[in-house]
């Protein structure tokens, strides 16, 4: 049976997103998958660039929707995806995002375009644009026994 934790966090605006990515930045570990969802403009790449503050990397990180996929040298590399120009699972599969990013932290922008050939076993993260004051609700599932010891960690954020 597969392990699954969930947490909600609440953010408001653009630099409170940044900080919540950044202190679960510091959570990941080479190898992790991290796959985002949520509409345009719902933090996912705020998110990603305090994942990226996290794992000191040396260059600015901006969606990568038009290279599909920018890596980022840190402490630990950041591989930042961006599947939202794909069409088609194939598309993902070809990528093998996965099998590149390996000696890193692969975080997916839009993973629904090829969750079918995404590791069962990641962190999903859930941007929800709410109606009030430019707040978010950030659901974060950590799923698998891979990430056992980080949703215990997880825990005492909330």
């Amino acid at each position: 049976m597969t392990s699954k934790r969930e947490i909600i966090f609440k953010t408001k605006g653009v630099k409170q997103t940044r900080s919540l990515g950044k202190k679960l930045g510091k959570l990941f570990q080479k190898g992790d998958v991290v796959l985002l969802n949520g509409d345009l403009g719902a933090g996912k790449t705020a998110f990603t660039q305090g994942v990226g503050e996290a794992l000191k990397v040396d260059s600015q990180v901006n969606s990568p929707t038009f290279v599909l996929m920018t890596v980022h040298q840190g402490v630990i590399p950041l591989y930042h995806a961006d599947l939202y120009r794909l069409t088609s699972v194939t598309d993902v599969e070809d990528l093998d995002l996965v099998a590149q990013s390996s000696e890193g932290v692969l975080v997916i922008e839009w993973p629904e375009r090829g969750i079918e050939v995404l590791p069962m076993e990641h962190i999903f993260v859930d941007f929800k644009t709410l109606e009030i004051n430019d707040e978010r609700s950030i659901t974060v599932t950590v799923l698998g026994e891979k990430y056992g010891e980080m949703a215990k960690r997880l825990e005492t954020y909330g």
